[in-house]
């Protein structure tokens, strides 16, 4: 069972952020900026809901990972820890999702 985490990979991306970017991917979508990586994420989610909808396990796997690690690339861009969504999704789940999504402002 692997104890590889969400935390692990973000630490990993920050790490990634001062290597050099002909040796890192990582680094190399970090200089590119936020609105590349918000296409990034974009171009893997929509690759995982495809697997999904063509009923590709494997593949959903797959772009599943993908969509995760461009998520936190795109967060990494805009300085925003993984801690605040876990803290944010810890909030959520304190209640019903139909009591939080009311309790939202309008």
């Amino acid at each position: 069972m692997s104890r590889f985490t969400l935390n692990d990979l973000a630490s990993l991306i920050a790490s990634r952020a001062n290597a050099g970017a002909d040796r890192s991917y990582t680094r190399s979508l970090l200089d590119k900026g936020p609105a590349h990586a918000a296409r990034k994420f974009g171009e893997e989610a929509i690759e995982a809901v495809v697997a999904a909808v063509e009923g590709d396990a494997a593949g959903l796997v797959n772009e599943a990972a993908d969509v995760l690690y461009h998520l936190l690339v795109l967060l990494q861009t805009r300085a925003v820890p993984l801690q605040k969504v876990i803290d944010e999704l810890e909030r959520r789940t304190a209640m019903s999702g139909i009591e939080e999504k009311a309790a939202r402002p309008a």
